[in-house]
């Protein structure tokens, strides 16, 4: 990064838009395993030098506290890595426990400190539970486009993730995989439990069936928020691509 020199101050360029963008973009809602700019979210995003604010909305009023604070920390944190950011102000808005959480993330202080005697503990198992279901729903995706291309059962039972074509959803896919910390290497199945193992040929079917379930209850859940965020906040009427 170049700096400029006035008056014997040191000025850096302003803070890069789109990089910003793209650092909210790899925040995502936990329940519903989408960036939280694709789910409208972000209600506003202000840049003023080497400062960024960020304002955030969900779709009701009651949204979980726990799901709320993992979302506006989560970007707090990401907003923070963008190169030439020196303060970030990540705000919470209309929601019942916004002064909380908004001032808790803001002081680090974490979830169970910002709501000191109501929260049991911190969000780490929580995080790690929806981790496990995003990681489902983005195999089942995977999976399903190789079905519809002609696959079998028994063949998605013995292909490894090197057999695959590039992809942007195999890319997801091994992401997600990383993030649980699961083999992400050419030679490791494709298809696997939560914990990295592959799933025994007798149990593979009851396997997919409930990979199923889970991809059709997460986007069930996404689509119901986007209408109601929409009526919140008046917004265009959202329309999901039919799969």
């Amino acid at each position: 990064m170049t700096e400029a020199r006035t008056g014997g101050l040191v000025h850096s360029p302003p803070v890069d838009r789109s990089a910003v963008l793209e650092a909210l973009g790899t925040v995502r809602d936990p329940e519903l395993d989408e960036p939280l700019p694709d789910l409208g979210f972000v209600s506003s995003l202000e840049v003023d030098g080497d400062t960024v604010r960020v304002h955030l909305r969900l779709p009701t009023y009651f949204c979980a506290p726990n799901f709320a604070y993992l979302m506006v920390a989560d970007a707090d944190t990401a907003v923070r890595a963008v190169p030439g950011v020196h303060q970030a102000e990540v705000y919470l808005d209309d929601h019942f426990t916004s002064e909380e959480i908004n001032d808790g993330v803001a002081q680090r202080r974490g979830f169970q400190q910002s709501f000191d005697g109501l929260a049991d503990d911190e969000l780490d198992e929580l995080r790690t539970l929806f981790r496990r279901k995003a990681l489902i729903n983005r195999q089942q995706r995977l999976v399903k486009a190789l079905l519809d291309a002609g696959a079998t059962t028994g063949e998605l039972g013995r292909l490894r993730l090197g057999d695959l074509s590039p992809s942007a959803e195999l890319d997801t896919y091994l992401q997600r995989r990383a993030e649980l910390g699961l083999d992400t290497g050419p030679e490791a199945p494709l298809v696997v439990d939560t914990d990295g193992n592959p799933i025994p040929p007798e149990l593979l079917e009851g396997h997919l069936r409930f990979a199923s379930l889970t991809r059709v209850s997460i986007e069930g859940n996404a689509s119901f928020c986007r209408g109601m965020l929409a009526t919140r906040y008046d917004l265009p009427t959202p329309t999901v691509a039919a799969d």
